[in-house]
């Protein structure tokens, strides 16, 4: 990998990543609204709106590589996510087949299966079960990188990322919570490993409470070295009653009317027996 572009390089995860991707690729080409702080001497910055297919087709201009970050991360405003996570994330790939780009790593999320309740271990490869319309655009982009592997061969590796925040700050977090330099380790792996097609993987550290079976991330050499239990500064934010039964937290939140439902093979069973 020598040319690498970075989406939503102004962001806290973009800004946390720069640092420990630059060593490994000869340049990166920072995208976004705004111009990053302190470029490094391997940086370039370019301003583009990736709702725009043309900003975006110039932005990807002779990279070998991205990595998509961009877009909006909270929030139910369904305009808003629409743009930037379903047009601009769909626009990154069409750009990407424009220029020849052979490579993605997408920053899915953990929302992408955020109604699974606490306590089931989840697969990558068990049905989405997006808790929020954020998640719903994850599931989005995962689905747009298989589109674009199975059609003209974009490899991508789609990291459903749990809590990237500076510490872990709650129970929920500590479960799911992933460090910096373990996360630029996945997003190295999905530069590089040749057996990626499109591969979905979760974004966590070693953490001691596990709600994610994150063999397929082991078996292309995962090691995370950071444990969330280690870094936790406990804070205890108030959750409800719907927040604490589900993986999402408070994006499960989001419209609910408070009825907890489950989608188990037993409930499933049961609920048959009562049908005439």
């Amino acid at each position: 990998m020598k040319r690498l572009a970075l989406t939503g390089a102004a962001g806290r995860i973009g800004t946390l990543l720069r640092p420990l991707l630059r060593p490994y690729v000869e340049h990166v080409r920072l995208i976004d609204f705004h111009e990053p702080a302190r470029l490094g001497e391997n940086e370039s910055f370019v301003r583009a709106d990736l709702t725009r297919l043309d900003e975006a087709t110039a932005a990807l201009e002779d990279v070998d590589g991205v990595v998509h970050l961009a877009g909006i991360a909270s929030g139910i405003d369904m305009n808003a996510i629409l743009q930037a996570n379903v047009l601009g994330t769909y626009n990154l790939y069409e750009a990407a087949r424009i220029n020849s780009v052979r490579r993605v790593v997408y920053a899915s999320s953990n929302h992408a299966t955020g109604f699974y309740p606490r306590g089931q271990i989840v697969s990558p490869l068990d049905p989405m079960r997006p808790d929020s319309p954020y998640g719903l655009s994850k599931c989005w982009g995962e689905l747009v990188g298989g589109l674009y592997y199975d059609t003209c061969g974009i490899r991508t590796f789609s990291i459903r990322i749990g809590n990237a925040g500076t510490y872990p700050n709650s129970e929920r977090s500590v479960a799911i919570w992933i460090s910096a330099r373990d996360l630029a380790q996945l997003v190295r792996i999905g530069l590089s490993h040749p057996l990626i097609a499109a591969t979905v993987v979760y974004g966590v550290s070693d953490t001691e409470e596990p709600w994610w079976d994150n063999e397929v991330a082991a078996k292309l050499g995962y090691q995370p070295q950071d444990r969330p239990r280690d870094h936790a500064r406990i804070e205890e934010p108030s959750e409800g009653p719907v927040a604490l039964a589900f993986q999402g937290g408070g994006f499960c939140e989001i419209n609910h009317d408070g009825i907890i439902r489950t989608r188990d093979a037993e409930g499933l069973a049961k609920s048959l027996e009562t049908v005439p």
